[in-house]
């Protein structure tokens, strides 16, 4: 996808009946359908059976299987509340029979309430970087070959990490990261698409988050990634066509799994959105 209209056609699901919808998948390189796009997509669904005043406040997921990009997706709305001020939906993926993905997602009325929020990282702006797609040409032969097929993809998205790794040099890392974001073109005026791309934006730079801290044992392509749950809550109104910092650390990885986090910024530093997800880490080579 090399623009961001490519992702919203993507998201325009097939009515099939009464909360049921029918979606297809893109290729972003992992041979397997993205959590973010099923994350993205699932999403879509639920807000088709919630009234527009509502708005999306959070999100709790688990990905079960690995989704086929040959075979069409099922999404099954379940209307679980209606409340006065409250909107809950479930959402169940489906493949050939089976549950591939799992969503409960909640809607809220807009209410007057206290507001304060965390103080955005003091880092780079967007300007002043370069974007995965500049790496490439950066760093050419240098990149490990998997890593130089994963940057080389089209996607709707443009990302501009702060901190940039040097391919010549291996070593840990504090698992931390710090990466611009926004859709490759402008978007319509609907806060709940500008929700479902973030979606899909924010399950990229996670779980490799995860990774830095062993860069002394885990090269490019020698290790099993894989999300295993995904939650976000949406605080304030924003717009995914502005730069937005995505910043992101992992406190603990354990037993094969990774645990990190997100928060999601405005230029002017208003947090708008947080992420949490763990996913597997598994060692293709195992050590005794």
């Amino acid at each position: 996808m090399k623009s961001i209209q490519e992702l919203l056609d993507l998201l325009q699901l097939e009515p099939i009946e009464e909360n049921l919808f029918r979606g297809h998948s893109t290729n972003v390189g992992s041979g397997r359908v993205f959590g973010g796009q099923v994350l993205a997509q699932s999403l879509w669904a639920a807000t088709q059976t919630v009234p527009q005043e509502r708005i999306l406040h959070s999100l709790h997921s688990y990905f079960l299987l690995a989704g086929d990009m040959s075979q069409p997706i099922i999404f099954e709305v379940d209307r679980m509340r209606d409340g006065g001020s409250f909107t809950t939906r479930r959402v169940k993926a489906i493949q050939k029979g089976r549950p591939i993905f799992l969503m409960s997602a909640s809607f809220h009325a807009p209410e007057f309430g206290f507001d304060h929020h965390l103080n955005m990282p003091n880092v780079s702006g967007p300007d002043t970087l370069v974007s995965w797609d500049d790496l490439v040409s950066q760093y050419g032969a240098k990149l490990p070959e998997n890593l130089r097929k994963f940057l080389e993809i089209d996607r709707p998205i443009e990302f501009k990490p702060v901190e940039l790794v040097n391919p010549d040099l291996r070593g840990a890392a504090p698992p931390m990261r710090h990466v611009w974001m926004r859709s490759k073109g402008a978007m319509p005026d609907h806060h709940t698409l500008h929700q479902c791309v973030l979606a899909y934006a924010s399950d990229y730079n996670l779980l490799t988050t995860a990774l830095l801290p062993h860069g002394n044992e885990a090269s490019f392509g020698d290790y099993m990634l894989a999300s295993l749950d995904h939650a976000m809550w949406f605080h304030r109104d924003f717009r995914i066509d502005d730069w937005l910092l995505y910043a992101v650390d992992s406190p603990s990885a354990s037993n094969a799994r990774g645990f990190t986090r997100g928060s999601v910024f405005t230029q002017d530093g208003k947090l708008v959105a947080s992420v949490v997800q763990e996913g597997l880490m598994r060692p293709l080579n195992k050590r005794e």
